[in-house]
């Protein structure tokens, strides 16, 4: 599923990447490789960050795009298509022209396995993924010894530059591309405002949040359930579940809470660290459990370490977070309520209502798990970061 195959006289084609260098460095490596590449770019941060001799940009308006890339990819006779996320409107549109005309697609995404990993799927990654989500599937796998895991030594000052340098040159150089529509806000002052916010809130929860982490280990060990808050804007929530806010998603949770879970049990809601400086639950969170009469049961924080959070859980509720796989992982009781691609029987708490899950929750199958996890490394994750080590694999088999 993340086999490349040979790139020797092939055409490729790299729409928008990770933001920062992480395309280039393919787009070297391909050509190095026999390949004649090609970039297609919607702003001046695309500019910046790609080669200037195979460079097209599309300054159209976006209703324009969709013929623009039928005409571009019969032209220039591409044979696969790279690009970062598949639910973006421009990538949206080019993979569903790409399977038209039979080419190959391949989506890039952060890692399902963290750290040291990166996501690459044919076809499509999360909800439009092609694993199989039946159980039966991965119990005929045997397990073997997998090689080592290098340490892809992220650079999180590499990925903060990196973003800093494409909202920047995207705004200051905006009329070259007046018709662009970015996926998000697309402020850099905005950005910038955030960053700063965030990084003095983490200096704060530092200090207000310390007695958090005793607390789960010890008194509370076994008597909560843990829910991890996904960014607001995520496109997991807004394409791959029936939630349009993560407002609406915590309201649920909370009425079921309140009128179903045992009296003795907490419940533990953590902020997603990407929000820091954009979101804070933690008013909208008190006010319901309040009005709900559960405030004493209900906990809310930010930067308390997660393999604690998710380790002495007695149970884990989330949307499709990564985060759920991870609680599986720590052999965690899991509900999704959303659609994700580790919602399997024997993995998580499928077809098990909310109403339910309080009572009854089943923990993961250990070996299940392992021959899941086993199948994903190798056949959806790439050993390495969009801002660290590129993956040998992409190297080796382009």
């Amino acid at each position: 599923m993340n086999k490349i195959g040979n790139l020797k006289n092939t055409n490729v084609l790299f729409l928008q990447g990770p933001m920062g260098f992480f395309f280039k460095a393919l787009d070297s490596a391909f050509r190095d490789k026999g390949a004649l590449t090609y970039r297609i770019g919607f702003n001046a941060g695309d500019r910046f960050f790609s080669y200037a001799d195979n460079y097209t940009p599309f300054r159209k308006r976006p209703e324009a795009w969709e013929s623009f890339i039928e005409i571009f990819l019969k032209e220039k006779k591409i044979d696969k298509i790279f690009l970062f996320g598949d639910c973006r409107f421009y990538q949206k549109i080019a993979r569903k022209v790409a399977y038209k005309n039979n080419i190959e697609v391949f989506v890039f995404e952060e890692g399902y396995i963290r750290p040291h990993y990166i996501t690459m799927e044919k076809f499509g990654v999360n909800g439009f993924s092609t694993l199989s989500r039946e159980r039966g599937f991965y119990e005929s796998i045997k397990l073997k010894v997998l090689k080592e895991t290098e340490h892809a030594h992220a650079s999180k000052t590499k990925m903060i530059l990196s973003s800093a340098l494409y909202y920047g040159i995207s705004n200051i150089f905006s009329y070259h591309y007046p018709h662009y529509v970015h996926h998000r806000d697309f402020s850099a002052l905005k950005e910038l405002y955030y960053g700063v916010r965030g990084l003095v809130r983490k200096m704060i929860f530092k200090f207000t949040e310390r007695q958090y982490e005793n607390l789960i280990r010890n008194e509370l060990s076994q008597k909560y359930f843990f829910v991890p808050l996904q960014t607001h804007n995520d496109f997991q929530i807004l394409q791959h579940s029936n939630y349009r806010s993560i407002e609406k998603f915590i309201i649920e949770v909370l009425e079921s809470y309140a009128h179903h879970a045992p009296h003795e049990d907490y419940l533990i809601f953590k902020h997603h660290p990407v929000d820091r400086g954009r979101k804070n639950y933690m008013a909208f969170i008190r006010e319901q459990a309040t009005l709900l009469g559960i405030e004493k049961r209900v906990l809310v924080f930010h930067d308390v370490y997660l393999p604690s959070c998710l380790k002495h859980a007695k149970g884990t509720i989330t949307i499709n977070s990564t985060v759920g796989l991870s609680s599986i992982g720590h052999g965690t009781a899991t509900l999704t309520l959303g659609n994700a691609i580790y919602n399997i029987e024997g993995l998580t708490n499928k077809n098990t209502s909310l109403k339910k899950f309080w009572h009854q929750h089943k923990k993961p199958d250990d070996e299940l798990y392992a021959k899941f996890k086993q199948y994903l490394l190798e056949n959806t994750q790439l050993n390495g970061s969009f801002y660290g080590l590129i993956p040998k694999e992409l190297q080796q088999e382009c």
